[in-house]
């Protein structure tokens, strides 16, 4: 069973920065994709970002140009570094990890809240 370990959430003032990790349980050498979801409250899931086994990156329109995904597979950890927080970026920020088979794991999630 993989598992997905997040931290680096917390709180912060609209204008900051957080650097988000994601820590996975096996290696990240041959694996399909990682990314980033996040969940505001009474909202849906939405997609944030993706990093692919080839290190092709993609985001969702909100969020280019504030955050960078990246990987170390060195470290089996992968990063979401996003700055110029605003506090419509408020949410539970979830990783997930997409094997070969195309089956998905996720984390427990991190919570990030943006003071305005």
């Amino acid at each position: 069973q993989v598992q997905l370990v997040e931290s680096g959430g917390g709180l912060v003032q609209a204008g900051g920065s957080l650097r988000l990790s994601c820590a996975a349980s096996i290696s990240l050498f041959g694996i399909n994709a990682m990314g980033w979801y996040r969940q505001a409250p009474g909202k849906q899931r939405d997609f944030v970002a993706i990093i692919t086994s080839g290190g092709s990156t993609n985001y969702a329109d909100s969020v280019k140009g504030r955050f960078t995904i990246s990987r170390d597979n060195a470290k089996n950890t992968a990063y979401l570094q996003m700055s110029s927080l605003k506090p419509e970026d408020t949410a539970v920020y979830y990783c997930y990890l997409l094997n070969v088979l195309k089956k998905d794991y996720w984390g427990q999630g991190t919570q990030v809240t943006v003071s305005s």
